[in-house]
């Protein structure tokens, strides 16, 4: 018992390193994650007293017990065996291939994160490059939604800015859910969306098992009353006209939806801007059918650097107005009341048609849109006449800043087009450049279904 025995400096090193490691994956780890989770549970405690939606315990819980509940549910594990069956693979690889797919959905939000860092960014971001409106069609709609109700919101899609936008604009609401497309999987871009509680697609997969996986976590969000964003059109405007609806994320909502269970409201929102950064980007990939972006990334963190030293420096460089309107809600239980059979395509379009309605109508989109109508070049006083006739024609609840300041709003949208070199200034006479015809027209498409 007392004698003594040698060993090897390897071995010792090893016994002692494997101690540390399971001294501290008994003692130390766990307090340690204790004393984090305490700290986070006061910080969301002190958020839930000024948001209007208290954040929900199902984007708290840990992400490898999410990953865990989801593989589990029912319909999961019958889309496992199914797809074993059909690819003849043993049930145990398709059931590790549906771990993957929960893996790469699931987020792992952070409190800290979303309130303490993204949301700070976004509030940057958005006023170093816009002037920023929020306006309401019926603010007081908003207001009265119960608070048990899910509330999805459906955003029209005109810039990767619109992400930075309505986190921004809504942050004193609740903390939103995202759907994000594959371009957001750049690490380490990834995780920081992830620890927003972005939750990642692959907007084009045809896999029955990864569409049960997707279909389930939206189940399970939206049965928690998680605060979700998405874009029904799935993707950019190429061509900035409004675009059908993808019914994807809908579908899953409304198939999922039980009448005697939570409510699901739908809010529109529109956006629409004096300048989108991707323009060109856009109608370039708009002139190869719509087959990806050419932008590289040396490019576009130099372009937003260019712009933080312009900040940092007092020379402030906006691209004009950026607003944001919220439509009327849609409740799931009243509009599934007087629809038959199939809830997501009239839901869709209803949506999409309330999303439209409310776009809003910035300087820069109505001047194209007098420019592409005019039959030749305009002096400053037909510019004038153009403008306040067009306003005029508007309904009065539109527009509003445009009609209390309308030579600012005039000045601006000529300043704006005319240093892009989209029209031409000679004499005081402006006219539409040939090569920039695209670009006229790419504005002119925002806001052409509200001109009649």
């Amino acid at each position: 018992m007392t004698s003594t025995i040698e060993l090897p400096l390897w071995l010792f090193v090893l016994i002692l390193l494997f101690a540390v490691v399971t001294a501290a994956s008994h003692l130390l780890f766990p307090s340690v994650r204790w004393f984090f989770r305490r700290r986070m549970e006061r910080v969301v405690a002190r958020l839930n007293e000024r948001l209007e939606r208290p954040i929900e315990p199902f984007k708290l819980a840990q992400r490898h017990d999410m990953i865990e509940r989801l593989i589990y549910q029912p319909d999961v594990t019958r889309a496992v065996a199914e797809h074993a069956a059909e690819e003849g693979i043993p049930e145990a690889v398709a059931f590790e291939t549906a771990k993957r797919y929960a893996g790469e959905i699931v987020p792992s939000f952070s409190a800290t994160m979303y309130f303490g860092v993204a949301i700070k960014i976004a509030r940057f971001l958005s006023r170093a490059f816009y002037r920023v409106r929020l306006t309401h069609v019926d603010e007081a709609a908003l207001d009265v939604i119960p608070q048990e109700s899910t509330i999805v919101y459906v955003i029209n899609h005109k810039s990767n800015m619109d992400y930075v936008l309505v986190t921004y604009l809504a942050a004193r609401r609740g903390a939103l859910s995202y759907a994000v497309g594959e371009w957001a999987r750049v690490w380490p871009l990834s995780r920081l969306i992830r620890a927003m509680g972005a939750y990642f697609i692959r907007r084009k997969s045809r896999n029955d098992l990864y569409r049960k996986v997707l279909a389930a976590y939206v189940r399970l969000a939206t049965e928690a009353g998680v605060a979700q964003a998405m874009f029904p059109e799935g993707r950019l405007s190429l061509t900035g006209a409004p675009q059908d609806p993808k019914l994807g994320l809908i579908k899953y909502i409304t198939d999922a939806y039980q009448p005697d269970g939570r409510d699901v409201v739908f809010v529109p929102v529109a956006i629409n801007y004096d300048r989108v950064l991707e323009d060109r980007i856009l109608l370039e990939s708009a002139a190869r059918g719509g087959k990806g972006f050419r932008a590289r990334i040396s490019v576009i963190v130099g372009f937003f650097f260019k712009q933080l030293l312009l900040r940092l420096r007092g020379k402030v460089h906006r691209f004009g107005n950026a607003t944001v309107r919220f439509g009327r809600p849609v409740s799931l239980t009243e509009f599934s009341k007087d629809v038959t059979g199939d809830v997501a395509k009239p839901l869709g379009v209803e949506l999409m048609r309330r999303i439209n309605g409310v776009v809003p109508i910035l300087p820069v989109p109505l001047m194209a849109y007098i420019f592409e109508q005019a039959a030749g070049p305009l002096s400053q006083k037909d510019v004038k006449d153009a403008f306040a006739a067009r306003l005029a024609a508007l309904p009065p609840s539109r527009a509003r800043f445009m009609r209390e300041a309308p030579e600012e709003a005039i000045d601006s949208a000529l300043k704006t087009l005319v240093g892009r070199r989209v029209l031409l200034e000679s004499d005081g006479t402006f006219s539409v450049n040939k090569d920039q015809a695209e670009i006229l027209r790419f504005y002119a498409n925002s806001i052409r279904h509200l001109m009649g």
